[in-house]
């Protein structure tokens, strides 16, 4: 089985979401190696559950979010993680400090974005709209990203 980690800050809005949305994309798939998707957060407390506004935003997509307790990154989920995808720059360092390099890449970069383009815009604290631009930019880059993620892992 491979280990796939998804890193925000708190693990309260874009990981869990990217988290949902990667296995749903997997479970359409159907890749020959199993694949275990997880989330972790920078600066996450842990136990915490999803933001309101991640949770409606998953319920308006038919995913379920009411078990995500978040979870604090620890060196022990770098090194367990075969892959690890970060929603912005400094979570990208973050995990690198904690022995992530080599396996850990922007996952707008990943899907083939550049720039500012490839970095996903904290929700949190935002209206419902925001966390819905949020859940559009995270679907116009799971697709590439868990079709290039098969093909490498």
């Amino acid at each position: 089985m491979k280990s796939v980690l998804i890193v925000c800050t708190g693990n309260i809005c874009r990981s869990p979401l990217a988290e949902l949305m990667m296995k749903r994309e997997l479970k359409k798939r159907k890749p020959s190696v199993e694949i275990e998707v997880s989330s972790a957060g920078t600066g996450a407390w842990e136990g915490k559950t999803a933001s309101d506004g991640a949770y409606l935003v998953a319920m308006e997509n038919s995913l379920d979010a009411s078990n995500h307790r978040a979870s604090l990154l620890t060196r022990e989920l770098v090194e367990r993680a075969d892959l690890i995808f970060t929603m912005a720059r400094h979570h990208r360092l973050r995990v690198q400090e904690l022995g992530g390099v080599g396996k850990t890449y922007l996952l707008g970069e990943y899907a083939g974005l550049q720039g500012d383009e490839a970095e996903v815009a904290d929700p949190y604290g935002g209206d419902i709209v925001v966390y819905r631009e949020t859940y559009d930019e995270l679907e116009r880059m799971m697709s590439p990203v868990v079709d290039r993620m098969i093909a490498q892992l």
